[in-house]
């Protein structure tokens, strides 16, 4: 898949987004564009294509238009007001998408999914809520609440260019807690930014929405997604790869805390594809004049989003239980996507890989251990603190939307069979949740790593062959195992070495 690429504004490499003082216009005017971002061109344009959505009639005789508040390459926003039925007297934001803008099948399947998605998701607080879609022979008219207190951007600018730590928190816990509940649902929302976020009113501590789910789409659990789009200074490095999942909304998560706490861009360049090396090849850094009064905390959470490599970045849901964020606020944790994901590896894994994980999960620190017990708590466990294959699906079934169905997130319950005529406790449930790969990231991990192989050499190792090493390692049996393979084995006793 493609995206529309519109020139990026001039500015300075890593330029605070305060530092001109008609900033908010420009970005109002020309990063726009990307709002209207487009999927590939259809080579079959022209006629034949099928524009009835089967959506609801005479927009015009229950909503009046009063003046336009946005406008994108590919819709415009307007306000209006309902002059009949339930919400008469109500002021609402109207999307119109032109059809003479849908010259693609492409396009034709974005504005259903849009619609289809913005549907299933209406009920969480943070999601702007769905009311009705209409069409003509002319436009799609997608009918939503009116958010009044603008974008994120603005309230950054207003406040001089960035936040406080304990303002960044509160907007990032409604941010992280949102996205986590897309993800469950298995839709990842690929353009995540300041401005696609909203305030519901004009107050000073209001509620937050995201919006736009134009490039938003649906991701079953054992595939990834090729499709190119987003905002250039906020897509994930694997985005530019043509392969992700939804990690990369997790990492825009992360430029919007970069941003929010020194009021700059992480990763910034003066053309379009400055940019995207920039996002590709640098490092993160924190030099900036304004990042010597915030907090360790605060950095360490910002570089745990900003992981190049997606299999080591939080999730959205396992970064509201970091140190820095968690105890900030009376936060409602919520299910996340990545456990289920990881416990249907684990039940798939041999008795070596489970004793691995075991002894690794012993040396878990007490913030990694609070958000296991948080999760563990969410799957319902019994009285004698087990869960089951029926408690899981019990607890999707609670979380679920039709959102969650399209994604065919419940699909990940069929690798759960092992557990249907047993209990899991929540030792085990430590092991079986475990991200190996996120603990690689941080700097204790060769200590930790060893502290493990401690446990696993006194309580779990055991006499292995070869050939159960090089499955592990992915080697089939019609590949010859590496002879380096034999130093992973002490040949004395037969047992797994550190190195191993």
């Amino acid at each position: 898949m493609g995206i529309f690429i519109s020139k990026p504004h001039p500015t300075p490499v890593n330029a605070p987004i305060s530092s001109n003082p008609t900033r908010k216009g420009l970005l109002k005017a020309s990063w726009a564009r990307w709002q209207g971002s487009v999927r590939p061109v259809d080579v079959d344009r022209g006629s034949g294509l099928n524009k009835n959505f089967g959506f609801l009639k005479n927009f015009e005789c229950k909503y009046e238009i009063v003046d336009e508040v946005w406008r994108g390459n590919f819709s415009y926003t307007c306000r209006a007001q309902c002059k009949k039925g339930k919400f008469k007297g109500l002021d609402v934001a109207v999307k119109i998408i032109p059809k003479a803008k849908m010259t693609t099948a492409i396009a034709i399947s974005d504005v259903r999914r849009e619609v289809k998605i913005l549907r299933a998701l209406t009920g969480h607080h943070n999601t702007v809520e769905f009311h009705e879609a209409y069409e003509d022979h002319t436009n799609v008219y997608v009918v939503m609440e009116l958010c009044e207190g603008g974008a994120l951007l603005d309230r950054i600018l207003s406040r001089g260019g960035k936040y406080t730590e304990d303002d960044a928190k509160a907007v990032l816990i409604q941010i992280l807690n949102v996205v986590a509940f897309c993800h469950l649902q298995g839709v990842v929302h690929l353009d995540l930014k300041l401005e696609n976020f909203l305030f519901k009113l004009k107050d000073e501590d209001p509620q937050l929405k995201v919006i736009d789910f134009r490039l938003s789409d649906y991701v079953k659990p054992d595939e990834m997604s090729n499709a190119i789009a987003g905002t250039p200074y906020y897509m994930a490095p694997e985005v530019l790869h043509g392969s992700h999942n939804n990690e990369a909304d997790v990492w825009s998560i992360g430029v919007i805390s970069y941003i929010l706490l020194c009021g700059s861009r992480p990763f910034w360049a003066r053309t379009l594809s400055g940019i995207f090396e920039a996002v590709l090849k640098a490092d993160l850094s924190f030099d900036e004049p304004s990042w010597t009064s915030v907090s360790s905390e605060a950095k360490d959470f910002v570089k745990r989003l900003l992981n190049k490599d997606p299999r080591k970045r939080m999730s959205a849901a396992q970064a509201l239980c970091h140190s820095w964020i968690k105890n900030s606020h009376d936060i409602k944790f919520p299910l996340d996507i990545l456990v289920l994901k990881l416990m249907r590896v684990y039940m798939r894994s041999s008795p070596l890989r489970k004793a691995a994980l075991w002894a690794l999960s012993k040396t878990l620190t007490v913030d990694e251990l609070f958000y296991l017990k948080e999760q563990f708590m969410l799957l319902g466990p019994n009285k004698n603190g087990t869960i089951s294959l029926e408690s899981i699906k019990q607890t999707l079934m609670r979380n679920s939307t039709d959102a969650m169905k399209d994604s065919r997130v419940h699909d990940l319950l069929v690798q759960f069979n092992a557990l249907q005529f047993r209990w899991m406790n929540f030792e085990e449930f430590c092991a079986a949740a475990l991200n190996v790969h996120q603990l690689m990231a941080l700097d204790q991990w060769e200590q930790q790593a060893r502290c493990a192989y401690e446990l696993f050499e006194k309580d779990g190792n055991r006499a292995i062959m070869i050939e159960e090493l090089a499955y592990e390692l992915g080697l089939g049996p019609s590949i010859p195992a590496p002879a380096v393979l034999n130093d992973f084995i002490r040949h004395t006793y037969g047992k797994l070495s550190f190195a191993g």
